[in-house]
């Protein structure tokens, strides 16, 4: 899969703005039930670079808002043509509970605090290509965790990977029970970043905090916020990447995001050519299956 999506981005950048016929004839629907900048906007970039027709489907005003059901919804949207439902869903487990009802290629595009799965493929490669490979890279990850779908999907796929992933920050929003998922787990900024390669930021969630889990964000940038002053302490040349959208000046402040070290942009880059690589590996699984349009 990361190797057809370095493929893509490789032909990316050597014939921007060219359209292939991979999926030339099929219907891409992305139905967001959340907000979305980099994702959506990479699978529709994504889906029109393999010639494919794309709609964005708006859920505020679609009949959703007169109680029609989530099924109900993409029952429709599948009669009506498409061949792959990319969906985003405040739900945990959205995706998973839909499958059984459509027979449309559905892609999670983010459920809930559970996962995130085109996210981790495009970290994954952002990686590789910093480093030459993930095997045995040190990739630290602090923050949010507690409320992070991009957290529990980057850490089941690094570590499948095998790369080495510490979780830090503070103990209300890094629970030790992360541990069972392989990871090493600490609550102290200096420890998680002393010899990572990789130092992954993650949002802090305020919109999914139902109770208080921080005294506020200001003392959160004191103790887990990464600025010029903590960057120097770090390893030489370990890489800085977030996930987006970035609350600047909590996690990270402008200027490392803009330093040569940053791979913040990198990412979202790399996530149409992995995006890309997701629709033509599933378009290829449904014409072995015989569904055809």
């Amino acid at each position: 899969m990361l190797g057809l999506a370095a493929e893509y981005k490789a032909a990316l950048v050597e014939r921007p703005g060219e359209r292939l016929t991979t999926l030339h004839g099929r219907a891409v629907v992305n139905l967001f039930f959340e907000n979305s900048t980099r994702t959506r906007t990479s699978f529709e970039f994504a889906a029109k670079r393999l010639g494919a027709d794309v709609v964005n489907f708006d859920v505020a005003t679609s009949s959703i808002a007169k109680g029609e059901t989530l099924v109900d919804t993409a029952e429709t949207i599948e009669a009506l043509g498409a061949d792959f439902i990319v969906m985003r869903h405040p739900a945990s487990g959205a995706c998973q509970y839909l499958m059984r009802h459509v027979t449309a290629s559905l892609i999670n595009a983010g459920d809930g605090a559970h996962e995130h799965p085109t996210q981790a493929l495009l970290d994954a490669l952002t990686v590789q290509e910093a480093l030459g490979k993930i095997e045995g890279a040190r990739i630290s990850i602090l923050g949010d965790a507690l409320h992070s779908r991009v957290a529990r999907s980057a850490i089941w796929a690094l570590t499948k990977l095998g790369a080495k992933v510490t979780l830090a920050g503070p103990s209300t929003l890094v629970p030790i029970e992360f541990a069972s998922m392989n990871v090493r787990v600490v609550h102290e900024f200096d420890e998680a970043v002393r010899d990572a390669d990789v130092i992954y930021l993650l949002r802090v969630q305020t919109e999914r905090q139902a109770s208080n889990f921080l005294p506020s964000l200001s003392e959160y940038r004191a103790l887990f916020g990464m600025d010029a002053e903590r960057l120097a302490m770090t390893k030489p040349g370990a890489l800085i990447m977030h996930p987006g959208p970035v609350n600047r000046g909590v996690e990270v402040t402008r200027e490392v995001m803009d330093s040569p070290r940053s791979r913040i942009l990198g990412q979202v880059t790399n996530g149409v050519a992995v995006r890309m690589a997701v629709l033509t590996l599933l378009d290829r699984t449904r014409q072995k299956s015989g569904v055809r349009r």
